[in-house]
């Protein structure tokens, strides 16, 4: 089994999920929780609950949500390497969840916008191990060196790598160039069908796919309730969404997703196998609150 090594965003999300539409202005009825967060964070817990050997390199407070954020990660059975920062607080986010199950999010990375190259053990950056990059830890100006750093160290221990989209709206802001230069050297690109939008100005994910794929040399494109499609050059294949008994919340969907994904890819299965996988986690993930698989 191959060991798959996340540099990623740790974060605390605190999920308010409304029971009746938004009142603009006024009071809404929610259901206000806290769960561990952070989408580089949730794609190593789903891939350590999904039996995959994983490490997980972050930054966290010198704080209780961050000791906390710690300790559910061993739980999931991750190889934790965070550093403690002495001076920020550990990430936070705020995700409201309409009465839909669709959500938005607020963030505010903390520690994770420090995350230095030093904080890179250089213990996991092997031969024979895979890199997995947060897109968050690359779109932020803070943390980008340490992620640019990443992908440097795994290409010269001659490692895999892919590096997922991370969200849209950070993505517009940094631009397709400037993000195509950042992760030259990925074998494996993750985006949902709105990143894909961003990244080449076509809305239709075929049309798109097809664009990406001379960027890098396989891609992965997720559509929600539509499954995901993936390419390497060739006519894209696509496979369905699992079937959902409830969806409750679409929060780390996505990232679930990618952990469902990446070993079935990396064992060289079909495409069409290791898509099935990420939409088999994807709805784990969808009928429950939060984006962590429970402890």
């Amino acid at each position: 089994m191959t060991r798959i090594v996340v540099v990623g965003d740790l974060m605390t999300d605190t999920v308010a999920h409304a029971a009746l539409p938004l009142a603009r202005g006024s009071d809404t009825p929610s259901t206000v929780t806290m769960h561990g967060g952070g989408s580089g964070a949730n794609i190593a817990a789903w891939l350590a609950v999904d039996g995959a050997e994983v490490a997980f390199v972050g930054r966290r407070g010198a704080d209780i949500a961050g000791r906390n954020r710690d300790m559910e990660l061993m739980g999931y059975g991750v190889d934790a390497r965070l550093v403690m920062d002495p001076e920020r607080p550990t990430g936070t986010c705020v995700v409201m969840v309409t009465h839909k199950g669709d959500h938005t999010m607020l963030s505010d990375p903390g520690a994770n916008a420090a995350l230095s190259p030093d904080d890179l053990p250089k213990d996991l950056f092997v031969p024979g191990s895979h890199l997995h990059l947060s897109g968050y830890t690359l779109l932020n100006e803070g943390s980008r060196p340490a992620a640019v750093a990443a992908i440097d160290r795994a290409r010269q221990a001659d490692m895999t790598i892919s590096v997922d989209g991370a969200s849209a709206a950070p993505l517009e802001r940094l631009g397709a160039e400037p993000f195509f230069d950042l992760t030259n050297g990925a074998t494996l690109l993750l985006v949902n069908d709105a990143q894909a939008a961003v990244l080449t100005g076509r809305d239709d994910p075929g049309q798109a796919i097809r664009v990406l794929t001379a960027w890098y040399p396989q891609v992965v494109v997720k559509l929600g309730p539509g499954g995901a499609m993936f390419a390497n050059g060739r006519e894209p294949v696509r496979v369905p969404s699992q079937p959902l008994e409830k969806f409750v919340d679409g929060t780390g969907g996505g990232d679930a997703f990618c952990a469902g994904f990446l070993p079935s890819w990396l064992a060289k299965k079909p495409p069409t196998e290791a898509l099935a996988s990420g939409c088999r986690l994807a709805a784990r993930a969808l009928a429950l609150v939060g984006a962590r698989p429970a402890l």
